[in-house]
């Protein structure tokens, strides 16, 4: 198999994320928020918004896309505490390396930017997820909150847990306010 490469997109780069957004959404509507039919129609300045507001990580294989993360601090409690969210990896590349070089490239981009902490909200029932993230060093805490996935309205005793990975050079506590 050919290398994994993850190049952090530019506001520029809108299409390139726009296309792998919806191909996510539309392959795997269950894990997240938004739908395909949302999104499908934003305008262009919509989408180069999203791309100034947050970090866009896009995982290659032989120029194909085959996975996504960002990393943003919008409502993050702390100015040096950043959120890994909408991470995909397409099914036919999961399980070898994308996300684990997607998550090498989000602690790596959190460090650029001065950040010293990344916080991954994961499914409490999501044992594979759990895992993974653990695996790459990601602490979970005892923060929870509601599930907030697409479909998930129905269920209130679903939730997510807040794992932590220390970043920085001064990450030492995990912070108590995410």
């Amino acid at each position: 198999m050919t290398e994994i490469t993850v190049r952090r997109l530019t506001e520029e780069d809108w299409v390139d994320y726009r296309e792998v957004r919806l191909r996510a959404l539309k392959e795997s509507p269950e894990a997240f928020v938004a739908s395909v039919e949302e999104e499908n129609d934003f305008p262009e300045e919509r989408w180069r918004d999203r791309m100034r507001r947050s970090q866009r990580l896009l995982a290659q294989r032989d120029k194909d896309a085959v996975g996504v993360a960002s990393i943003g601090t919008e409502g993050t409690a702390e100015d040096s505490v950043g959120e890994l969210f909408g991470l995909w990896v397409h099914p036919d590349q999961r399980g070898t390396g994308v996300a684990r070089r997607l998550l090498e490239a989000a602690a790596r981009t959190a460090r650029e930017d001065d950040l010293h902490h990344l916080v991954y909200w994961v499914g409490t029932d999501n044992g594979r997820a759990v895992a993974f993230a653990s695996s790459f060093g990601f602490r979970p805490t005892d923060n929870r909150r509601p599930m907030r996935l697409r479909g998930v309205e129905e269920d209130e005793d679903a939730t997510e847990m807040a794992m932590v990975l220390p970043v920085g050079s001064s990450s030492g506590d995990i912070p108590t306010s995410l």
